[in-house]
């Protein structure tokens, strides 16, 4: 099982000229490798741009805790809202073909 994190490619507001336009993403990154380096997660393969979102792909865990790491990231500072989750498998042809699922997840 594969959860892909499909977030809108939306530049941050108020950035100063010439700075790179999308840091949420270097963040979403190193919070991922953090929990990849804590055993949590698997990060499955680069994140990737497709289209008008960028994604990342997580493996390595149940769903529930797989959808629980990409309710984190949809959390993080900078990241655009409109974050979802699409559930897939590492044998899926294309991204964004499994059950999506809305992120942030509700609170239990």
């Amino acid at each position: 099982m594969v959860v892909e994190i499909h977030m809108p490619l939306l530049s941050t507001p108020d950035l100063p000229d010439g700075a790179y336009p999308f840091p949420w993403i270097d963040d979403v990154e190193d919070f991922l490798s953090d929990l990849e380096d804590q055993g949590d997660v698997d990060v499955f393969d680069e994140g990737e741009e497709d289209g008008g979102v960028y994604v990342f792909f997580i493996t390595g865990a149940s769903q529930g805790d797989l959808l629980a790491v990409a309710s984190r990231v949809a959390t993080l500072p900078g990241v655009p809202a409109g974050t979802i989750a699409v559930v897939s498998t590492d044998e899926a042809e294309e991204f964004g073909l499994g059950p999506r699922v809305a992120l942030p997840l509700p609170a239990l």
